[in-house]
Protein backbone atom coordinates (compact mmCIF):
# COMPACT_ATOMS: atom_id res chain seq x y z
CA UNK A 1 0.00 0.00 0.00
CA UNK A 2 3.08 2.85 0.46
CA UNK A 3 4.34 1.70 -2.98
CA UNK A 4 1.15 2.28 -4.28
CA UNK A 5 0.43 5.34 -2.45
CA UNK A 6 3.83 6.35 -2.81
CA UNK A 7 4.07 6.39 -6.93
CA UNK A 8 0.83 8.10 -7.00
CA UNK A 9 1.88 10.93 -5.06
CA UNK A 10 5.04 11.15 -6.86
CA UNK A 11 2.60 11.46 -9.99
CA UNK A 12 -0.12 13.86 -8.60
CA UNK A 13 2.52 16.11 -6.81
CA UNK A 14 4.27 16.60 -10.26
CA UNK A 15 1.40 17.55 -12.51
CA UNK A 16 -0.10 20.01 -9.48
CA UNK A 17 3.39 21.52 -8.19
CA UNK A 18 4.48 22.30 -12.25
CA UNK A 19 0.80 23.50 -12.74
CA UNK A 20 0.81 25.76 -9.57
CA UNK A 21 4.01 26.92 -10.55
CA UNK A 22 3.01 27.86 -13.93
CA UNK A 23 -0.08 29.01 -12.97
CA UNK A 24 0.49 32.76 -11.77
CA UNK A 25 2.68 33.78 -14.98
CA UNK A 26 0.04 31.61 -17.36
CA UNK A 27 -2.40 33.74 -16.43
CA UNK A 28 -0.73 36.97 -15.86
CA UNK A 29 1.77 37.04 -18.57
CA UNK A 30 -0.12 35.12 -21.38
CA UNK A 31 -3.79 35.41 -20.87
CA UNK A 32 -3.33 39.06 -18.74
CA UNK A 33 -5.52 38.24 -16.25
CA UNK A 34 -5.93 40.84 -13.24
CA UNK A 35 -5.92 39.90 -9.31
CA UNK A 36 -9.41 39.41 -9.27
CA UNK A 37 -9.75 37.22 -12.14
CA UNK A 38 -6.89 35.18 -10.68
CA UNK A 39 -8.78 34.88 -7.41
CA UNK A 40 -12.38 34.45 -9.38
CA UNK A 41 -9.94 31.51 -11.47
CA UNK A 42 -8.90 30.08 -7.81
CA UNK A 43 -12.44 30.21 -6.16
CA UNK A 44 -13.98 28.36 -9.07
CA UNK A 45 -10.65 25.20 -8.20
CA UNK A 46 -11.92 24.80 -5.15
CA UNK A 47 -15.76 24.10 -5.91
CA UNK A 48 -14.69 20.02 -6.31
CA UNK A 49 -12.70 20.18 -3.09
CA UNK A 50 -16.49 21.18 -1.95
CA UNK A 51 -18.07 18.57 -3.53
CA UNK A 52 -15.66 16.35 -2.36
CA UNK A 53 -18.50 14.33 -0.08
CA UNK A 54 -19.56 12.93 -3.45
CA UNK A 55 -16.29 10.66 -3.03
CA UNK A 56 -18.83 8.75 -0.51
CA UNK A 57 -21.45 7.73 -3.41
CA UNK A 58 -18.62 6.77 -5.79
CA UNK A 59 -17.25 3.75 -3.35
CA UNK A 60 -20.68 2.26 -4.02
CA UNK A 61 -19.31 1.48 -7.23
CA UNK A 62 -15.68 1.07 -6.71
CA UNK A 63 -12.46 0.38 -4.18
CA UNK A 64 -11.14 3.21 -2.53
CA UNK A 65 -7.92 2.03 -4.56
CA UNK A 66 -9.57 2.11 -7.75
CA UNK A 67 -11.11 5.21 -7.12
CA UNK A 68 -7.49 7.11 -6.06
CA UNK A 69 -6.36 5.87 -9.77
CA UNK A 70 -8.71 7.10 -12.20
CA UNK A 71 -8.99 10.58 -9.83
CA UNK A 72 -4.58 10.62 -10.81
CA UNK A 73 -5.53 10.10 -14.66
CA UNK A 74 -8.40 12.83 -14.64
CA UNK A 75 -6.26 15.16 -13.02
CA UNK A 76 -3.68 14.30 -15.34
CA UNK A 77 -5.71 15.57 -18.54
CA UNK A 78 -6.95 18.59 -16.94
CA UNK A 79 -3.05 19.77 -16.53
CA UNK A 80 -2.35 18.77 -20.19
CA UNK A 81 -5.13 20.35 -21.41
CA UNK A 82 -4.46 23.90 -20.07
CA UNK A 83 -2.15 25.05 -22.24
CA UNK A 84 -4.24 24.47 -25.59
CA UNK A 85 -6.33 27.13 -24.08
CA UNK A 86 -5.21 30.51 -23.46
CA UNK A 87 -8.07 32.18 -22.06
CA UNK A 88 -10.22 33.03 -19.15
CA UNK A 89 -13.03 30.36 -19.79
CA UNK A 90 -10.53 28.26 -21.26
CA UNK A 91 -8.41 28.11 -17.87
CA UNK A 92 -11.59 28.03 -15.50
CA UNK A 93 -12.79 24.81 -18.06
CA UNK A 94 -9.13 23.03 -17.75
CA UNK A 95 -8.54 24.14 -14.13
CA UNK A 96 -12.34 22.67 -13.13
CA UNK A 97 -11.25 19.42 -14.75
CA UNK A 98 -7.66 19.21 -13.17
CA UNK A 99 -9.06 20.21 -9.72
CA UNK A 100 -12.09 17.38 -10.33
CA UNK A 101 -9.04 14.62 -9.96
CA UNK A 102 -7.24 16.47 -7.57
CA UNK A 103 -9.15 16.64 -4.71
CA UNK A 104 -10.70 13.09 -5.12
CA UNK A 105 -6.77 11.80 -4.76
CA UNK A 106 -6.59 14.03 -2.47
CA UNK A 107 -9.66 12.44 -0.31
CA UNK A 108 -8.90 9.00 -1.24
CA UNK A 109 -4.92 9.32 -0.35
CA UNK A 110 -5.86 10.50 3.51
CA UNK A 111 -8.60 8.02 3.70
CA UNK A 112 -6.50 4.92 3.02
CA UNK A 113 -3.01 6.23 4.88
CA UNK A 114 -5.19 6.48 8.21
CA UNK A 115 -7.07 3.00 7.24
CA UNK A 116 -4.00 1.20 6.46
CA UNK A 117 -1.32 2.08 8.93
CA UNK A 118 -1.18 2.67 12.58
CA UNK A 119 -1.70 5.33 15.36
CA UNK A 120 2.12 5.62 15.72
CA UNK A 121 2.69 4.72 11.95
CA UNK A 122 0.45 7.23 10.62
CA UNK A 123 2.26 10.54 11.27
CA UNK A 124 5.29 9.26 9.74
CA UNK A 125 3.42 8.34 6.75
CA UNK A 126 1.79 11.28 6.25
CA UNK A 127 4.76 13.08 6.93
CA UNK A 128 6.84 10.91 4.32
CA UNK A 129 4.36 11.12 1.81
CA UNK A 130 4.66 15.02 1.77
CA UNK A 131 8.24 14.19 2.01
CA UNK A 132 8.04 12.59 -1.05
CA UNK A 133 5.93 15.13 -2.59
CA UNK A 134 8.90 18.12 -1.37
CA UNK A 135 11.02 15.72 -3.49
CA UNK A 136 8.97 15.40 -6.85
CA UNK A 137 8.63 19.22 -6.43
CA UNK A 138 11.53 20.12 -6.79
CA UNK A 139 12.78 17.92 -9.63
CA UNK A 140 9.73 19.50 -11.30
CA UNK A 141 11.08 22.79 -10.25
CA UNK A 142 14.34 21.57 -12.17
CA UNK A 143 12.01 20.40 -14.98
CA UNK A 144 9.76 23.43 -15.46
CA UNK A 145 13.25 25.60 -15.32
CA UNK A 146 14.52 24.25 -17.92
CA UNK A 147 11.08 23.71 -19.77
CA UNK A 148 10.70 27.80 -19.39
CA UNK A 149 14.20 28.24 -21.44
CA UNK A 150 13.79 26.13 -24.42
CA UNK A 151 9.65 26.14 -25.06
CA UNK A 152 6.05 27.44 -24.15
CA UNK A 153 3.33 27.32 -22.11
CA UNK A 154 1.48 24.66 -24.09
CA UNK A 155 4.43 22.25 -23.79
CA UNK A 156 5.22 21.93 -20.44
CA UNK A 157 1.32 21.32 -19.23
CA UNK A 158 1.61 18.78 -21.94
CA UNK A 159 4.93 17.20 -20.81
CA UNK A 160 3.56 17.61 -16.98
CA UNK A 161 0.19 15.59 -17.79
CA UNK A 162 1.57 12.79 -19.49
CA UNK A 163 4.02 12.05 -16.69
CA UNK A 164 1.11 12.20 -14.44
CA UNK A 165 -1.20 9.73 -16.75
CA UNK A 166 1.62 7.35 -16.59
CA UNK A 167 1.58 7.25 -12.84
CA UNK A 168 -1.97 6.57 -13.31
CA UNK A 169 -1.30 3.21 -15.76
CA UNK A 170 1.31 2.00 -13.56
CA UNK A 171 -0.87 2.11 -10.36
CA UNK A 172 -3.92 0.98 -12.33
CA UNK A 173 -1.37 -2.36 -13.35
CA UNK A 174 -0.41 -2.43 -9.68
CA UNK A 175 -3.34 -2.00 -7.20
CA UNK A 176 -2.89 -3.93 -4.26
CA UNK A 177 -5.54 -6.04 -2.76
CA UNK A 178 -6.52 -4.89 1.44
CA UNK A 179 -8.01 -8.48 2.61
CA UNK A 180 -8.32 -6.97 6.35
CA UNK A 181 -8.88 -3.49 6.00
CA UNK A 182 -12.58 -2.31 7.84
CA UNK A 183 -15.09 -1.83 5.85
CA UNK A 184 -16.03 1.60 5.67
CA UNK A 185 -19.53 3.08 5.87
CA UNK A 186 -20.81 4.64 2.56
CA UNK A 187 -23.07 7.18 3.69
CA UNK A 188 -22.26 10.16 4.76
CA UNK A 189 -20.72 11.02 8.23
CA UNK A 190 -21.70 13.90 10.57
CA UNK A 191 -21.25 13.20 14.17
CA UNK A 192 -21.19 16.06 16.96
CA UNK A 193 -18.07 14.49 18.90
CA UNK A 194 -16.30 15.12 15.46
CA UNK A 195 -17.11 19.02 15.75
CA UNK A 196 -13.86 19.78 16.29
CA UNK A 197 -12.71 18.30 13.93
CA UNK A 198 -14.73 19.76 11.33
CA UNK A 199 -13.70 23.31 12.56
CA UNK A 200 -10.00 23.02 12.20
CA UNK A 201 -10.69 21.67 8.72
CA UNK A 202 -13.04 24.82 8.15
CA UNK A 203 -10.36 27.37 9.44
CA UNK A 204 -7.44 25.70 7.42
CA UNK A 205 -8.46 25.34 4.12
CA UNK A 206 -9.80 29.58 4.72
CA UNK A 207 -5.86 29.95 6.15
CA UNK A 208 -4.59 27.76 2.68
CA UNK A 209 -6.59 29.52 0.27
CA UNK A 210 -5.08 32.69 1.75
CA UNK A 211 -1.75 31.42 1.81
CA UNK A 212 -1.69 29.75 -1.82
CA UNK A 213 -3.72 32.55 -3.74
CA UNK A 214 -2.22 35.99 -2.55
CA UNK A 215 1.22 35.14 -1.19
CA UNK A 216 2.61 34.06 -4.99
CA UNK A 217 0.42 37.04 -6.37
CA UNK A 218 1.94 39.35 -4.28
CA UNK A 219 5.68 38.16 -5.39
CA UNK A 220 4.65 38.14 -9.02
CA UNK A 221 2.14 41.13 -8.89
CA UNK A 222 4.11 43.42 -6.35
CA UNK A 223 7.46 42.68 -6.54
CA UNK A 224 7.70 41.02 -9.90
CA UNK A 225 9.29 37.92 -9.80
CA UNK A 226 9.40 35.96 -12.87
CA UNK A 227 8.77 32.58 -13.75
CA UNK A 228 12.55 31.54 -12.99
CA UNK A 229 12.83 33.13 -9.59
CA UNK A 230 9.08 31.81 -8.61
CA UNK A 231 10.56 28.17 -9.53
CA UNK A 232 13.71 28.79 -7.81
CA UNK A 233 11.24 29.75 -4.40
CA UNK A 234 9.18 26.28 -4.68
CA UNK A 235 12.59 24.63 -5.19
CA UNK A 236 14.13 25.94 -1.61
CA UNK A 237 10.26 25.07 0.04
CA UNK A 238 10.42 21.64 -0.98
CA UNK A 239 13.65 21.32 -0.09
CA UNK A 240 13.21 22.51 3.29
CA UNK A 241 10.49 20.75 3.76
CA UNK A 242 12.24 17.37 3.35
CA UNK A 243 14.09 17.77 6.37
CA UNK A 244 11.13 19.03 8.17
CA UNK A 245 8.17 17.43 7.64
CA UNK A 246 10.15 14.67 9.71
CA UNK A 247 10.42 16.56 12.51
CA UNK A 248 6.24 17.32 12.61
CA UNK A 249 5.88 13.51 13.08
CA UNK A 250 8.13 13.44 15.75
CA UNK A 251 6.40 16.67 17.51
CA UNK A 252 2.76 14.69 17.14
CA UNK A 253 4.61 12.03 18.43
CA UNK A 254 6.45 12.91 21.43
CA UNK A 255 3.83 16.30 22.40
CA UNK A 256 0.72 15.16 21.01
CA UNK A 257 -1.33 17.26 18.52
CA UNK A 258 -2.83 20.14 20.86
CA UNK A 259 0.83 21.34 21.19
CA UNK A 260 1.94 21.10 18.13
CA UNK A 261 -0.95 22.68 16.21
CA UNK A 262 -0.95 25.53 18.98
CA UNK A 263 2.73 25.59 17.74
CA UNK A 264 1.49 26.37 13.87
CA UNK A 265 -1.00 28.55 14.70
CA UNK A 266 0.82 31.03 16.96
CA UNK A 267 3.47 31.07 14.24
CA UNK A 268 1.26 31.61 11.25
CA UNK A 269 -0.69 34.21 12.83
CA UNK A 270 3.10 36.19 12.89
CA UNK A 271 3.84 35.05 9.21
CA UNK A 272 0.99 36.40 7.92
CA UNK A 273 0.87 39.89 10.09
CA UNK A 274 4.94 39.94 8.41
CA UNK A 275 3.42 39.69 4.67
CA UNK A 276 1.30 42.85 5.35
CA UNK A 277 3.50 44.88 6.90
CA UNK A 278 7.79 44.46 5.65
CA UNK A 279 7.76 45.60 2.13
CA UNK A 280 10.36 43.35 0.91
CA UNK A 281 10.79 40.82 -2.11
CA UNK A 282 13.06 39.07 -0.16
CA UNK A 283 11.55 39.10 3.06
CA UNK A 284 8.29 37.70 1.20
CA UNK A 285 10.06 35.18 -0.15
CA UNK A 286 11.37 33.98 2.87
CA UNK A 287 7.68 34.59 4.54
CA UNK A 288 6.26 31.97 1.58
CA UNK A 289 8.92 29.57 2.86
CA UNK A 290 8.10 29.36 6.33
CA UNK A 291 4.95 29.76 5.30
CA UNK A 292 4.91 26.27 3.42
CA UNK A 293 7.21 24.60 6.45
CA UNK A 294 3.69 25.45 8.57
CA UNK A 295 1.02 24.43 6.49
CA UNK A 296 2.55 20.68 6.80
CA UNK A 297 1.60 20.67 10.62
CA UNK A 298 -2.10 20.23 8.81
CA UNK A 299 -1.17 16.56 9.32
CA UNK A 300 -2.43 16.77 12.91
CA UNK A 301 -5.96 17.36 12.58
CA UNK A 302 -5.98 13.69 10.28
CA UNK A 303 -3.91 12.13 12.77
CA UNK A 304 -6.15 13.33 16.09
CA UNK A 305 -8.99 12.47 13.97
CA UNK A 306 -7.80 8.70 13.76
CA UNK A 307 -7.17 8.22 17.41
CA UNK A 308 -10.26 9.36 18.56
CA UNK A 309 -12.76 7.99 15.63
CA UNK A 310 -14.51 4.82 14.94
CA UNK A 311 -12.26 3.00 12.29
CA UNK A 312 -15.47 2.70 10.20
CA UNK A 313 -16.03 6.34 10.01
CA UNK A 314 -12.77 7.19 8.25
CA UNK A 315 -13.32 7.11 4.82
CA UNK A 316 -16.61 9.53 4.50
CA UNK A 317 -15.34 11.47 7.91
CA UNK A 318 -12.08 12.30 5.29
CA UNK A 319 -14.49 13.10 2.65
CA UNK A 320 -16.69 15.25 4.79
CA UNK A 321 -13.50 17.04 6.39
CA UNK A 322 -12.96 17.73 3.07
CA UNK A 323 -15.22 19.18 1.89
CA UNK A 324 -15.56 21.34 4.74
CA UNK A 325 -11.66 22.45 4.11
CA UNK A 326 -13.44 23.42 1.31
CA UNK A 327 -16.33 25.66 2.03
CA UNK A 328 -14.22 28.72 2.50
CA UNK A 329 -11.99 27.57 -0.14
CA UNK A 330 -15.15 28.34 -2.80
CA UNK A 331 -15.71 31.86 -1.44
CA UNK A 332 -12.31 32.81 -0.14
CA UNK A 333 -10.42 34.13 -3.56
CA UNK A 334 -12.94 35.87 -5.25
CA UNK A 335 -13.47 38.13 -2.01
CA UNK A 336 -9.73 38.18 -1.22
CA UNK A 337 -9.05 39.10 -5.14
CA UNK A 338 -11.81 41.94 -4.58
CA UNK A 339 -10.04 43.22 -1.58
CA UNK A 340 -6.91 43.02 -2.68
CA UNK A 341 -8.08 45.48 -5.21
CA UNK A 342 -8.96 47.77 -2.68
CA UNK A 343 -5.49 47.32 -0.36
CA UNK A 344 -2.96 43.97 -0.61
CA UNK A 345 -2.71 44.10 2.67
CA UNK A 346 -6.24 43.31 3.88
CA UNK A 347 -6.47 39.32 2.82
CA UNK A 348 -2.73 38.52 4.93
CA UNK A 349 -4.67 40.39 7.93
CA UNK A 350 -7.35 38.35 8.05
CA UNK A 351 -5.28 35.44 7.50
CA UNK A 352 -3.78 36.27 11.02
CA UNK A 353 -6.98 36.72 12.60
CA UNK A 354 -7.98 33.13 11.41
CA UNK A 355 -4.63 31.59 12.62
CA UNK A 356 -5.64 33.70 16.50
CA UNK A 357 -9.40 31.95 16.00
CA UNK A 358 -7.48 28.37 15.36
CA UNK A 359 -5.20 29.11 18.26
CA UNK A 360 -8.44 29.46 20.33
CA UNK A 361 -9.95 25.98 19.29
CA UNK A 362 -7.27 23.80 19.06
CA UNK A 363 -7.10 24.28 22.61
CA UNK A 364 -10.47 22.04 22.92
CA UNK A 365 -8.32 19.59 21.66
CA UNK A 366 -7.99 16.39 24.06
CA UNK A 367 -4.82 15.20 25.72
CA UNK A 368 -2.94 12.58 23.29
CA UNK A 369 -4.30 8.75 25.15
CA UNK A 370 -0.62 7.43 25.19
CA UNK A 371 0.75 10.57 26.06
CA UNK A 372 -1.45 10.39 29.23
CA UNK A 373 -1.62 6.82 29.87
CA UNK A 374 2.19 5.96 29.37
CA UNK A 375 4.75 8.81 29.54
CA UNK A 376 7.37 6.45 29.43
CA UNK A 377 5.93 5.02 25.98
CA UNK A 378 5.39 8.62 24.36
CA UNK A 379 9.13 9.24 25.22
CA UNK A 380 9.96 6.32 23.98
CA UNK A 381 8.13 7.19 20.39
Amino acid sequence: MFLFLFILTVAVSAGFQGWRTLFNNFAVDEIGLNGFLVGATQSFREVPGFLAFTVIFVLFLMREERLIVYATGLMGLGVLLTGFFPSFTGLMATTFIMSVGFHYFETANQSLSLQHFSKKESPHVLANLKSVTAITNILVGGLIFLLAKVSDFMTSYVVLGAIVILGAIWAYIKTPKQENAVVQQKKIILKKKYWLFYMLNFLSGARRQIFVVFSVLLLVEKYEFSVVYITALFVLNNLVSIFTNPLIAKMINRFGERITLSFEYVSLALIFLAYAYVESPWVAAGLYVLDHVFFNFSIGIKTYFQKHAEEWDIAPSMAVGFTINHIAAVVLPVLGGYLWLLDWRIPFVGAAVLSVVSLVFAQFMKPDPVLVTNPEKAEAV
